[in-house]
């Protein structure tokens, strides 16, 4: 029995509260660094907002080609249980040790029994308007939430099924069923489960737009939100993706954006932005014009366009200048009826002149912001767990993903309107604080799977499977895909084929499993998107099955078909024969590839010691993992020992001396200063990294957190006059109540200097916020003084809105600027001139300036960052900054295994930001570290050794430094764990002594006779 002074144990698995990308990432997270997960979700299926999706920025990924290999893994993985039709009703305890109260609605439907067939649906009478399709097409009381759902089951509407309501009627579905998956006796359930941690991310509500009259939703049929226009775009959507007005079918020809609708709003208390609905507009406006077959006029109006995230300004400069959407800076008034009988939509706007105009379009979507879910704002009541004014969650200063409950975590846009890369990484900071807690109760919990035994195929006939994939309309619409499937079983070899609505979907993978049974199968072929998202799901398929994965072969019908011909579609449909062919010739000469099993060292490197570093460190420390932190400098802080206040008022010295105190006094961390990394050999889980001191580190992974550097500007008289600083110099001034600052009677702000240029084409993210909250603190400390912010547009996304509206209110002056007429700073007698051409006024302004604060750009690249580039082959973009394998679903990851980045060195971002993502790469990090041993793909290079003369070629080019020539043999041999099968070696080789296992040449070349 435990003494009153005891705590209870505490408890190996975690709670997670709503699985959108959010949840589902942190899910997976934390079950693979040995955590059992909870993951509670209120509606039918997981998913959240993605699958509603068509595309997403600024890639033009498909929404739900991207995220189904997470929804089949979550719902594969044997240490996440999906509860879904839940709601947590009350959590007690504390941090270790929580009790958790769950409510599950009946579903009347057996989860377990359910084939997902359909049939129920199909003899359902009742329709009832669907919700996911936001209301533009009827479902049945039966349904399933979307095509690729998981659970792959149905669930009934209690309140729409006639069964229900009248226990005698109907029974229609329960007619059909042939399964016995039916049950309408059904009854909700209380259950209690213990957890160590809880994380939130319950997403978030869609503005209802009829609270705002003025834009006429509700009344004028062809003024629609922008989720229903995802629908309307979207190949699983009402209309298969056909571009057409829901009221009456028109195509339309011209088509207007309305920004900021339920956002930046104070009348409505809404006085945030709801951060992503530039982006949103702008892929819409761009992916409408895809659609269409005809020229497709689309314009965004709008106040600021807010594209401050990694590479949206290209993205935004791309639409403009290339796409050819029509950007109309404005105030939109009122929309109403065009009154000529076509339906048309009328706006009335002010244009940046302050121009009354009109202007008639076919369709107006409205670009909806934000809320927070009305359910979690109860729930966050009873828990105690504090909101913000605007009933979002409030995270505890710098923590990036606390609340002020202990043990209580939140992640994704129920803390802040944010996109879904920064969802991701907080998901992933979040799983990392929760796992850090309960390091040791680590894997007590959790379940070991095993696969069956791999069937032998050696010498047996080859019998291929081939699964053909609509992708709703992104494949369907253009390749004619049955015709696809059937020309596949006329080919050698194949003994089954088929086509599939979503090859990617948890019944279809399923499916592929009863086919490798069904018919001994021994190759499989998915002919579908892409293998870079895919592939490892298809394999990990086979490998329960009981197939080697790498009888697997995958060809991309959709990115190298449909989508480059796609009008075009006889020839793309010849074009996808082809593929499938050549496909099924090459896969005939597939063989079992074993991988390599290595130990795994559990230490981890961090490179680089400012604010991202140190954080890393202290939360790897938590987990209970060794780690050496390297910082070139003499002392640890970074960038950040010049910043004095945090975006919302935050102490930073004090900060960064508790974690700079934090880091030397931890006995897991080993500090290296005043040092850099000077040479790097292995691989994930066995890492040999050299430091300019001589001393070689082993490590199972790397953490790149090598911050950037401030740009120094060449203009506007920096360098040559004292009265021009830039914004980190400003911040020393207004720290020290500097006389310049308290006795100055003009300053003046200038944006965006050296960012949005095209040296530096990407926005610098931080500095119209960081410039607005020192314009505040001028006023603070000198209230007489004139302040003026020179913009182009002002980028204060989320809650720091609520900064700019305070600005505006306390007499700080905006001008915005063009880029081709920038501000003149010109030294004068008693100060500076800065001339400004006024945007509303047209003529220049002139202002004697006591002192000008440029906003210089963050540098992507400190020197040596190429340098790690080579050392870890690890990828740049075009702006020096370190390149993520997947900007959406993969952001701190690299596409070399085991090495992540945080930080500035990905991309600019505030303090707060810098400190999710370091706990995110710390998130992504033990994945691996929580490994006891580390599988290398066995893709490996391999050397004929009779043909081989010892050139050293293959060593010269290999990247991976996975080749060497044996001195003594004068062969080239090559080390499986290092080598990525990339192939550089086996082109470079002029006698053809180097082959790839899954790449050979007698494959490529049984492909090329094949076509």
């Amino acid at each position: 029995m435990l003494q009153m002074s005891e705590k209870p144990a505490k408890v190996g698995a975690v709670l997670v509260v709503g699985s959108g990308i959010a949840g589902i990432q942190a899910s997976l997270d934390l079950a693979e660094s040995g955590y059992y997960v909870y993951l509670v979700e209120k509606n039918s299926a997981i998913g959240g907002i993605m699958p509603a999706l068509d595309k997403t920025f600024p890639t033009n990924d498909c929404s739900m080609c991207i995220l189904s290999p997470k929804l089949v893994d979550c719902g594969r993985h044997l240490n996440v249980n999906t509860i879904t039709n839940t709601e947590v009703l009350d959590i007690q305890g504390e941090p270790g040790n929580f009790k958790v109260t769950l409510k599950q609605k009946a579903r009347y439907v057996d989860p377990t029994k359910c084939t997902g067939c359909g049939s129920c649906s199909e003899q359902c009478p009742v329709k009832v308007p669907d919700e996911f399709n936001q209301r533009l097409n009827n479902r049945k009381a039966i349904y399933k939430l979307y095509a690729q759902a998981f659970p792959n089951a149905y669930a009934i509407d209690p309140t729409k099924c006639l069964r229900m309501k009248k226990p005698k009627a109907c029974g229609k579905c329960l007619q059909a069923c042939q399964a016995g998956a039916i049950d309408h006796t059904m009854t909700d359930q209380i259950m209690e489960i213990e957890v160590g941690s809880v994380i939130l991310c319950p997403g978030f509500e869609k503005f209802d737009s009829s609270q705002l009259a003025y834009y006429g939703y509700g009344k004028h049929p062809n003024v629609v939100t922008s989720m229903e226009f995802e629908r309307l775009l979207s190949a699983s959507g009402p209309f298969g993706g056909h571009l057409q007005r829901p009221s009456d079918g028109k195509e339309p020809h011209k088509i207007a954006w309305i920004q900021c609708v339920g956002s930046r709003n104070c009348r409505i208390d809404r006085g945030y932005c709801s951060s992503v609905c530039c982006m949103y507009a702008i892929k819409e406006a761009e992916i409408a014009k895809e659609h269409s077959p005809y020229p497709l006029e689309t314009a965004i109006f709008f106040m600021d366009m807010r594209t401050y995230g990694k590479d949206f300004e290209q993205y935004y400069h791309k639409a403009e200048h290339e796409v050819g959407v029509r950007f109309i800076r404005s105030r939109v008034y009122e929309i109403v009826e065009a009154g000529d009988g076509s339906g048309n939509c009328r706006i009335r706007y002010a244009d940046d002149a302050g121009n009354i105009t009109y202007e008639d379009f076919d369709l107006a979507v409205l670009s909806i912001g934000l809320d927070p879910p009305a359910d979690m704002i109860e729930l966050a009541g009873k828990l105690g767990i504090k909101l913000n004014k605007y009933n979002f969650c409030q995270s505890a200063p710098l923590t990036g993903v606390g609340t002020n409950r202990p043990g209580i975590f939140v992640a994704g846009a129920f803390s802040s309107p944010r996109d879904i890369p920064e969802t991701v990484m907080q998901a992933s900071a979040a799983a990392a604080d929760s796992a850090a807690g309960l390091a040791e109760v680590r894997s007590t919990l959790t379940k070991i799977k095993e696969y069956p035994s791999e069937i032998d195929v050696a010498g047996e006939i080859v019998r291929t499977g081939v699964f053909v994939c609509h992708c709703g309309i992104n494949i369907g619409s253009v390749v004619n895909v049955p015709s696809v499937a059937e020309y596949a079983r006329t080919l050698p070899t194949v003994v089954f084929a088929t086509d599939n609505l979503y090859t990617c979907s948890q019944d279809t993978s399923a499916q592929i499993k009863d086919a490798i049974r069904e018919h001994n199968l021994n190759r499989v072929i998915v002919a579908s998107c892409s293998p870079r998202t895919h592939e490892p799901m298809f394999q990990e398929t086979l490998k329960e099955a009981g197939l080697n994965p790498n009888l697997f072969e995958m060809t991309n019908i959709r990115d190298q078909c449909s989508w480059v011909h796609m009008h075009e579609p006889e020839k793309a449909t010849e074009k996808a024969k082809d593929l499938v062919k050549m496909a099924v010739y090459r896969a005939a000469l597939l063989e079992p590839i074993s991988s390599v099993s290595l130990d795994m060292n559990h230490d981890a490197l961090v490179i680089g010691g400012g604010v991202s570093g140190m954080t890393s460190a202290v939360n790897l420390s938590k987990q209970g993992y060794k780690v050496f932190l390297v910082e070139k400098a003499d002392v640890l802080g970074g960038t950040a020992n010049r910043i004095r206040y945090g975006m919302n008022g935050e102490d930073i010295p004090a900060f960064v001396s508790n974690l700079i105190n934090q880091v030397t006094t931890d006995e897991k961390i080993t500090v290296y200063t005043g040092v850099e990394i000077s040479d790097v050999h292995g691989f994930v889980g066995n890492f040999e990294t050299t430091i300019s001191s001589g001393e070689v580190l082993k490590h199972g992974v790397t953490i790149i957190a090598t911050g950037a550097d401030e740009y120094k500007p060449t203009e506007y008289l920096y360098g040559q006059n004292d009265r021009v600083i830039t914004l980190l110099e400003m911040e020393a001034l207004l720290a020290e109540v500097d006389n310049k600052v308290r006795d100055a009677k003009n300053i003046v702000f200038i944006q965006c200097v050296g960012s949005r240029e095209p040296e530096r084409p990407y926005c610098s993210r931080i500095c119209c916020t960081k410039s607005i909250k020192q314009a505040l603190l001028v006023k603070e400390a000198n209230p007489e003084a004139n302040v003026y912010v020179l913009y182009r547009d002002i980028r204060t996304y989320a809650f720091y809105e609520e900064l700019y509206t305070e600005a505006r209110r306390k007499g700080i002056i905006f001008i915005r600027y063009e880029l081709d007429n920038k501000p003149v700073v010109e030294a004068a007698d008693n100060g500076l001139k800065v001339t400004v051409t006024d945007h509303v006024l047209g003529i220049p302004i002139e202002i004697e300036a006591d002192l000008v604060a440029l906003a210089s750009a963050v540098m992507s690249p400190r020197e040596n960052n190429s340098k790690l580039s080579q050392f870890y082959k690890v990828p740049l973009n075009q702006d020096g900054f370190f390149l993520e394998a997947h900007m959406k679903l993969r952001p701190v990851d690299f596409g070399t295994d085991g090495v992540f980045m945080c930080g500035l060195a990905h991309g600019p971002k505030n303090l707060e930001e810098n400190v999710n993502q370091a706990k995110a790469a710390v998130g992504r990090a033990c994945t691996v570290l929580a490994k006891n041993t580390i599988t290398v793909e066995g893709k490996s290079a391999f050397v004929n050794k009779n043909k081989c003369t010892g050139c050293g070629e293959c060593e010269n080019v290999c990247p991976a430094k996975a080749v060497q020539v044996d001195p003594e043999q004068r062969v080239a041999v090559v080390n499986d764990a290092l080598c990525k099968g990339c192939g550089a070696c086996a082109s470079s080789c002029r006698c053809g002594a180097i082959n790839i296992k899954g790449c050979t040449n007698q494959q490529l070349v049984a492909m090329l006779d094949a076509l």
